[in-house]
C-alpha cells in the first residue's frame, strides 16, 4: 500500500508537466515549445529562475517540470532545486556559470519530489552543503527504489547518473545561510504538500521561494495533508516578501492573490470531498464532482484534481 501511495504521489506530480531541455540560455523565459532551449529568467538583484512548462505526461516527461532557481551573493551561489535528472542539473549548472564564476556554496531542496532533487548530482564537484528538511534524507531513502523505477520508465537514457544526493545540512525549524551581501532564511514546515517542505526567504531582493507549497497557473498538488497545506499557505501571508517564486508557475509580485487562489481551490476541494463522503458517494464519483467550480481556473485540472481526490478521500473518510 505504501509503495502504491508513493507511485500515485509521483504520478500526481509528474503527470501534469514536462518541458524539453536543450542548451542553456539566460535572461529569457522558457516556453511550451519543444524546440526551445533551457532558459533562465533574470528577475533582478541576483535572482535567477528556470521555469518548467505546463505539459501533460502524454507529451513526454523529461525531468524538467518545475522552477529551478539560484541566488548570487557576494560570497557565492545558492541553488534552490536542481531538476529531475543529472542532465537537467548539468544544464542548470552551465546556466549558473554563464552568470557567475563564484562558487556554489549551497544546494537547497524544497522537498522530496523527484523533479526537484535528481539534479543534485551535477553539483557534487562543487562540494557545496546540500540542504534540506530534517526528514528529507529518510524520505529519499524510503522512495529510492520507486523513484528509480519511475525515472527509468519515464526518462529512459536520461535517467542515467541521476543518483540521490542527501542533505549534509538539515533544517529542523529555522536555518540562516550567509551569501555575503544577503542571507537566506530557511523554514522547515509541518506536513503540507509533503512531509519535507522547506521555504526560503531571501533578504536583499525580498524574494520568497515557496517550493510546492504554492502553485500558480497549474492545479495545486496534495501529497501530504490538505489541512496542513491550507494552514501553511495562511502562514506565508505574513511574509515580508516583495516577490514570490512558486514551485510551479511564474514569479509574481501579486503573491497574496496567488496564495488566496491556491487556498480557495484547496478549501473547495476539501469541502466537496467531505460532502461526497457524507452523502455516501464513492471516491470515483467524488473525482468527477469535487472542486468542479475551479475547473476553468487551473491548467491540467482534470488529471491533477482526480489524483488529489485519490489522495485525500481515504484520509477524510476517517475524520
Amino acid at each position: 500500500m505504501r509503495n502504491l501511495m508513493i507511485i500515485m504521489s509521483v504520478l500526481a506530480l509528474i503527470g501534469c508537466q514536462a518541458v524539453p531541455v536543450n542548451q542553456p540560455v539566460h535572461n529569457a523565459q522558457s516556453s511550451n515549445n519543444p524546440a526551445v532551449a533551457f532558459t533562465v529568467e533574470d528577475v533582478g538583484d541576483g535572482i535567477y529562475v528556470h521555469h518548467g512548462a505546463h505539459l501533460d505526461i502524454d507529451e513526454g516527461y523529461q525531468g524538467d517540470i518545475c522552477n529551478l532557481s539560484f541566488v548570487v551573493g557576494s560570497k557565492g551561489v545558492a541553488v534552490i532545486d536542481t531538476g529531475g535528472s543529472l542532465k537537467v542539473g548539468q544544464q542548470l549548472r552551465e546556466a549558473i556559470r554563464k552568470v557567475t564564476s563564484l562558487p556554489v556554496l549551497y544546494v537547497i531542496n524544497t522537498h522530496v519530489h523527484p523533479d526537484h532533487i535528481y539534479g543534485n548530482a551535477a553539483f557534487l564537484a562543487d562540494a557545496p552543503q546540500f540542504v534540506g528538511h530534517d526528514k528529507l534524507a529518510n524520505a529519499m531513502e524510503t522512495r529510492r527504489e520507486q523513484y528509480q523505477k519511475l525515472n527509468v520508465r519515464l526518462l529512459h537514457a536520461d535517467a542515467a547518473g541521476s543518483e540521490l544526493v542527501k542533505p549534509t545540512m538539515i533544517v529542523k525549524d529555522q536555518l540562516t545561510l550567509d551569501l555575503g551581501d544577503r542571507t537566506l532564511a530557511l523554514t522547515a514546515h509541518p506536513v503540507a504538500h509533503t512531509n519535507t517542505d522547506v521555504s526560503i526567504m531571501e533578504s536583499k531582493a525580498g524574494t520568497l521561494f515557496a517550493g510546492d507549497l504554492l502553485f500558480i497557473e497549474r492545479t495545486p498538488v496534495v501529497e501530504g495533508d490538505i489541512n496542513g497545506l491550507i494552514a501553511e499557505l495562511e502562514k506565508l501571508k505574513a511574509s515580508p516578501a516583495k516577490q514570490v517564486v512558486p514551485g510551479h508557475g511564474p514569479v509574481t509580485r501579486q503573491w497574496l492573490a496567488a496564495l488566496n487562489n491556491a487556498q480557495h481551490y484547496l478549501n473547495t476541494l476539501l469541502t466537496d470531498v467531505r460532502v461526497s463522503i457524507k452523502k455516501g458517494l464513492s471516491m470515483e464519483s467524488a473525482m468527477e464532482s469535487a472542486a468542479a467550480t475551479e475547473k476553468n481556473k487551473w491548467q491540467l485540472f482534470e488529471v491533477a484534481n482526480r489524483r488529489n481526490v485519490n489522495t485525500i478521500y481515504p484520509a477524510l473518510e476517517w475524520e
